[in-house]
């Protein structure tokens, strides 16, 4: 089973969803906006991957964070402000049995999704 997670709005977003329907491939959609954000999810994917590749630090949310609120990131720092803005989540995030895929990149869908 494959679970695309992030925000449907999103540019990005949408370019993962028309790959993923352009090329047949199954997947529920976890939205964030919706559903929130799950500190134990994180927390797997933190470990495969590392924090500092889940946090969208490019996009508008986090620019407009007080320099306090972004100086010093720690893992539970970072942590704390995606559970209380889904939006700093980098998206989209599909989980697709042993396969971890963070951003959307067509090759990488190519290889880990058909």
């Amino acid at each position: 089973m494959i679970t695309v997670y992030g925000i449907r709005n999103c540019d990005t977003m949408k370019k993962a969803f028309a790959w993923l329907d352009g090329h047949g491939v199954a997947y529920t959609f976890h939205d964030y906006k919706k559903l929130g954000a799950d500190a134990a999810r994180l927390d797997t994917w933190a470990a495969r991957v590392g924090w500092e590749k889940l946090l969208n630090t490019r996009g508008q949310s986090f620019r407009k964070l007080p320099p306090e609120r972004k100086d010093n990131l720690s893992q539970a720092k970072a942590f704390a402000l995606m559970l209380e803005n889904p939006s700093l989540i980098r998206r989209p995030i599909v989980e697709a049995g042993a396969a971890l895929l963070i951003g959307f990149d067509a090759e990488a869908y190519a290889r880990s999704l058909k």
